[in-house]
């Protein structure tokens, strides 16, 4: 049954109705499925509300994308509490981005890989999601640069090379969490997955200086 909708509190009522039952569909079944009707049916609603919403389930997909960065950017800044020196923040950061990753890893996917091929977010909308959270790196290593601690002409480019490390570390770290452990192998525990990316990172800082 559609629901009335006839004031701007109702919509955005609903909407966050219908983003929270997105976001349980992507969760509970992945995003294969993050189809208007399974959508709509979660929410309770029909799918003209989706429509109503978000123009469609491109601008669906649209919002679970922010909302991810929005809740990633969460995580990553609640990292940084209690850490002022630039590289202890660096580190911060990286442990941040593997909690969020290994805490809602089908909204990790999302964001970051290409489970549904038809849903290629726009340049001005990738740049306003990672600017919410590669700012935060960025920060962090022109403090460092600043201080002396790394040696960069470019602090941006320098956070970048800091970021592909963390992303190819965690996401290698999702790959192999989804198997049986391998008893001796370097990811056989969540311990041994933090240690991987303090060890890689710590190594790519060294190197940097």
């Amino acid at each position: 049954m559609p629901r009335a909708v006839s004031t701007p509190k109702e919509l955005g009522a609903l909407r966050q109705d219908l983003l929270d039952a997105a976001m349980h569909v992507l969760r509970e079944q992945g995003a294969l499925h993050l189809t208007l009707r399974r959508v709509a049916d979660v929410a309770g609603t029909s799918t003209m509300g989706i429509y109503t919403c978000f123009g469609g389930r491109a601008g669906l997909l649209e919002a679970i994308y922010q909302y991810g960065f929005h809740l990633l950017h969460e995580v990553m800044t609640k990292s940084l509490d209690g850490h002022a020196s630039p590289l202890d923040r660096i580190m911060a950061v990286a442990l941040g981005y593997r909690e969020f990753a290994l805490g809602d890893p089908a909204l990790y996917a999302l964001m970051f890989e290409r489970p549904l091929p038809d849903f290629d977010p726009s340049p001005q909308q990738r740049e306003d999601a990672l600017g919410l959270t590669f700012d935060l790196l960025s920060q962090a290593t022109a403090a460092a640069s600043k201080a002396g601690l790394i040696s960069s002409g470019d602090p941006v480019r320098a956070a970048y090379l800091v970021w592909t490390t963390i992303h190819g570390l965690v996401s290698i770290e999702l790959t192999c969490s989804l198997r049986s452990p391998l008893p001796g192998w370097f990811l056989n525990s969540r311990e041994e997955g933090e240690r991987i990316l303090a060890d890689g990172v710590r190594a790519l800082l060294s190197g940097l200086t």
